[in-house]
């Protein structure tokens, strides 16, 4: 992930305030209406998936949590992003997830459900986002295949992600999170991508704030921010988020944001609006409890805060473990120290 030091950070902020009026709606190919009408703009809280303690997924949980996230100025809500450990659920299960979500958050409520359908090969990819677009999801995030990594070339990748859309009946995202994959989308294949008129944006979690503004340049459907918020005391603030959403990202998939929605619907409005320093000053708050809730506590751990901040959050599925008291507490006054406990 790339860090910006204080001398780079003045003279970034500069330039990310003067192109703050230039954010915009998506600009897409009128190729298929769905993909031209679909505005993607906003926050998307990654939702956990909710386990009984026998494991199997909790529904009326579900529905109590999606009910309170839709109280929320959110855009839409991710089922079955990382912190969704789809990798651990059925077909069947990914399946109705999906359809349940849309139950619980119907279309008129105007938020979207954003699907993620990502399988291994290409047919099951195809088929999956299929299904999920008939569960009701208004567009699929695929993330890379990885499993034979050293086959994941560029014309794989294109290959795969030009197939699944042409074959999709909902638009599709691309997904980048080469810290599960060891996949990452290179700039080529992405901007190339972006010409289909079913691909309409990128989550782009790869942490690389340069890649990410030479992504949104050249793409105005990006779809960036991502869960990285991090912060380097030797060398100053990060800003991927601040940093994207001024170079024409439109907005963001936040873990952060399954149990501190408000806030980060905040940071997004400041930074639309153009309101840089205001943002920045955001976004250092949450630097902390952001790293708490990803690279530091993991899934285990947004569950935990989710508990804690009135959601549901529950067990996690094996292998995945809960975490140990000692780790809890150091979770607890993370939230306590920011101030959101």
């Amino acid at each position: 992930m790339a860090l910006l030091g204080k001398s780079v950070v003045s003279r970034f902020l500069k330039w990310t305030a003067s192109r703050a009026f230039q954010l915009r709606p998506l600009s897409l190919s009128p190729c298929r209406a769905s993909a031209a009408q679909l505005d993607l703009g906003g926050v998307y809280p990654p939702m956990p998936t909710p386990f009984n303690q026998d494991e199997t997924i909790a529904y009326d949980k579900l529905a109590f949590n999606v009910d309170l996230w839709s109280k929320i100025p959110f855009r839409g809500l991710v089922v079955e992003g990382s912190n969704g450990e789809y990798v651990y659920l059925t077909s069947e299960e990914r399946v109705d997830l999906v359809k349940r979500v849309r139950e619980f958050l119907p279309h008129d409520s105007g938020k979207l459900v954003l699907a993620g359908s990502g399988c291994e090969s290409t047919r099951d990819t195809i088929n999956m986002s299929q299904k999920m677009a008939d569960a009701g999801a208004d567009a699929v995030m695929v993330v890379t295949p990885s499993y034979y990594k050293g086959a994941m070339k560029d014309k794989a990748l294109h290959a795969h992600f030009t197939a699944v859309a042409d074959n999709c009946p909902v638009p599709l995202i691309l997904y980048s999170v080469p810290a599960f994959t060891v996949i990452d989308l290179s700039l080529d294949v992405i901007i190339d991508l972006a010409k289909h008129p079913n691909i309409i944006g990128i989550k782009e979690s790869g942490g690389d704030i340069l890649k990410e503004i030479d992504s949104a340049e050249n793409w105005y459907g990006y779809f960036g921010m991502g869960d990285e918020i991090d912060c380097d005391t030797s060398s100053g603030w990060h800003l991927s988020s601040v940093g994207c959403m001024g170079s024409r990202g439109v907005g963001g998939v936040c873990a952060l944001a399954n149990v501190l929605g408000e806030a980060v619907c905040q940071l997004h409005k400041l930074t639309v609006e153009g309101d840089i320093e205001a943002a920045v000053q955001l976004q250092k708050q949450l630097i902390a409890p952001n790293s708490a809730v990803t690279k530091t506590f993991g899934i285990s751990g947004l569950k935990k805060v989710m508990d804690w901040k009135g959601f549901y959050g529950g067990p996690t599925r094996a292998p995945l473990q809960s975490l140990p008291d000692q780790e809890v507490a150091k979770l607890h006054k993370v939230f306590v120290d920011s101030g959101y406990l």
